[in-house]
């Protein structure tokens, strides 16, 4: 073997040995050091670290906040309705020892899961509908984080939020109560046309007798202005005819010649001496 084949046979070597010794933990990670399959140490922080060959074997978890995204459940309320649920859970890692030893392989999901339902099932029985659906959805949240950590620190898990993305009726009473919704609306709606319809009456009613009372004021008004002018027309024509009796006389003539006579298509029969025709030949015109 010649001195090069050598020298990257140790170097081969050393790596393997290095590898084998040396193993790095991820800022996101953390880790436990096992010798033998007994736990020597835990919570490492993120870097390069040593172990034991064949003595000594790693187990890296996560330290991250990580979610569990739970399937829609249904519970009963205090009145025994059901509402559907559905909730989400944000954990991580607080103590890797005591999470190892408590659960192992376990999963830990299914594990939060079953302790939210429990304490889900027992806030959503001691409250109505009503509540759950809108006054007290951020009460029973935080009652489940509380209730949840207070369970999972004995397990090295801290439940960091617990959110009620949704609380609904089941599919059944939600129709159910949309309809009386509905009804309700309609009832109301009918009330208030009933009103409105009632207030337009009244509003046309008032405008009416307003319209009849204008008119009315209007129609005295009027007839005062005319018998106003009918008197002093009268006052000029009786002032007119005291003034010069004949030539008012001879006027009125005039005035019912041309109205007789104005189109000259009318054929009238009566004596030239009549009073009609006593200015037509008199020389002793005014």
């Amino acid at each position: 073997m010649t001195r090069v084949n050598l020298l990257l046979v140790l170097l081969a070597l050393v790596l393997v040995t290095m590898s084998s010794t040396l193993f790095t933990v991820d800022e996101r990670e953390t880790a436990i050091l096992f010798r033998f399959g007994e736990i020597v140490k835990a919570d490492y922080e993120p870097g390069l670290h040593v172990k034991l060959p064949v003595v000594n074997t790693v187990r890296h978890f996560n330290r991250q906040i990580q979610t569990y995204d739970a399937k829609p459940v249904m519970y009963q309320t205090e009145e025994l309705k059901n509402v559907v649920v559905d909730a989400f859970v944000k954990w991580r890692i607080a103590d890797v020892r005591a999470f190892y030893i408590a659960l192992g392989s376990v999963d830990v999901n299914l594990r939060l899961g079953q302790i939210v339902n429990d304490i889900a099932r027992g806030e959503f029985g001691k409250r109505t509908v009503k509540d759950v659906v809108s006054g007290a959805r951020e009460e029973i949240m935080d009652i489940m984080q509380v209730e949840a950590n207070r369970v999972t620190q004995g397990f090295g898990v801290e439940v960091v939020d617990v959110r009620l993305k949704r609380v609904d009726l089941p599919p059944d009473a939600s129709n159910s109560v949309y309809a009386r919704m509905s009804a309700g609306r309609a009832r109301v709606a009918k009330g208030f046309r009933a009103e409105g319809a009632e207030e337009a009456e009244k509003i046309r009613s008032e405008a009416d007798k307003d319209r009849t009372i204008l008119l009315a004021e209007a129609g005295q008004q009027a007839q005062i202005i005319r018998g106003t002018g009918d008197a002093l027309a009268a006052d000029i024509f009786a002032k007119a005819y005291g003034a010069n009796e004949e030539f008012y006389s001879f006027y009125r003539s005039l005035e019912a010649y041309r109205q007789v006579l104005g189109n000259g298509d009318d054929l009238l029969v009566l004596k030239p001496e009549g009073e009609f025709f006593k200015y037509f030949g008199d020389s002793k015109v005014p």
